[in-house]
């Protein structure tokens, strides 16, 4: 049981289509803002934060160009209002080839 306020680890976070969802959007939502053309690869990691809502922490692998890159982002999630919301999204590193 994860306590509140917490950051826990998303067991099977890479099979999960919950954490993929929320990660596609993430890059979506990016993509409109910035005018990127970001293409979602996998997830790598994903955490989470009970807050007012939750709080996923997802690390992921998007496509920029010919380029594998891993990307950090947070979504906050509270599912009884349908809100979903993008607090940030950044270039970690380049990926393991």
């Amino acid at each position: 049981m994860a306590m509140m306020g917490g950051i826990s680890q998303v067991e099977g976070s890479q099979n999960s289509a919950t954490i993929e969802s929320l990660a596609r959007f993430a890059v979506d939502e990016h993509n409109k803002k910035e005018n990127a053309v970001l293409e979602f690869v996998k997830v790598v990691t994903a955490k989470q934060q009970v807050v007012s809502g939750t709080m996923y922490y997802i690390t992921l692998e998007a496509k920029d160009g010919e380029k594998n890159e891993v990307y950090e982002t947070k979504v906050w999630v509270k599912p009884w209002l349908n809100f979903k919301e993008i607090q940030e999204f950044k270039l970690v590193d380049d990926a393991p080839n």
